[in-house]
């Protein structure tokens, strides 16, 4: 078979999640599965130019793909949004084959030279789960609920890292718990809103937040995971 036909990414990723658990999301991980695969070490830093972080970055987004193909293969019609969101982020932890290769990503996305690109795949992870459930937000709604998400989202993986229940209960106890405590937020700011006084108050601002907008849609499918605009 010739590398044109072969899916080479999928191929190496495949191979370096067997090295991870001894290696960690590394340059001997990567270049172990360049071995494996038998593929020129330029193909491989074509499709992942930085390496075992571009190989990381792809192990998450992979996660992504699943989690909202599972999503979407749900009947959520009587489920309440929050319920909703709860599902998203527990079928995004359930379909994880290897904890250790996630424990490992999580090291690797704690140092300071990829925290940005950790910030930014959980971030990924989030916008995701909102616009898998018809989030169409058009104001800095779009923001503070994808900000939001992700503080759920990083805990909730955090504790299950740590978590040697039955069937990870205690995780998704810890999960319904950050997200009812997000709940408590949104009824105390409707709450502060209807106070006398606070439209006055808040007129300026409204006009200021009202000119923040979603960006543009971007895409994340280039060799490496770079983002360009469309």
């Amino acid at each position: 078979m010739t590398d044109a036909a072969r899916d080479i990414a999928t191929e190496l990723l495949d191979a370096a999640l067997m090295h991870v658990p001894f290696d960690g999301w590394s340059e001997t991980a990567f270049k172990a599965a360049i071995s494996d695969v038998d593929v020129s070490p330029a193909v491989a830093r074509g499709l992942f130019p930085r390496g075992a972080i571009d190989l990381a970055t792809a192990y998450h987004r992979k996660g992504d793909d699943a989690m909202i193909a599972a999503l979407e293969a749900r009947d959520m019609t009587e489920m309440r949004f929050r319920d909703r969101v709860a599902l998203a982020v527990r079928l995004r932890l359930e379909l994880i084959e290897d904890k250790e290769a996630v424990r490992r990503g999580a090291t690797l996305f704690a140092l300071p030279m990829h925290a940005a690109e950790g910030t930014k795949l959980i971030w990924g992870t989030a916008d995701r789960i909102w616009t898998a459930l018809g989030d169409a937000s058009q104001d800095i709604n779009w923001y503070t609920k994808r900000a939001t998400l992700s503080g759920v989202y990083s805990s909730t993986v955090l504790y299950w890292l740590g978590d040697d229940s039955l069937d990870n209960q205690a995780t998704w106890a810890f999960l319904d718990r950050r997200i009812d405590d997000v709940m408590q937020i949104e009824k105390v700011k409707a709450q502060v809103r209807k106070a006398p006084g606070f439209s006055r108050l808040m007129k300026g601002a409204d006009s200021v937040l009202s000119r923040i907008k979603p960006p543009k849609a971007r895409r994340d499918d280039l060799p490496g995971g770079w983002t360009v605009p469309r």
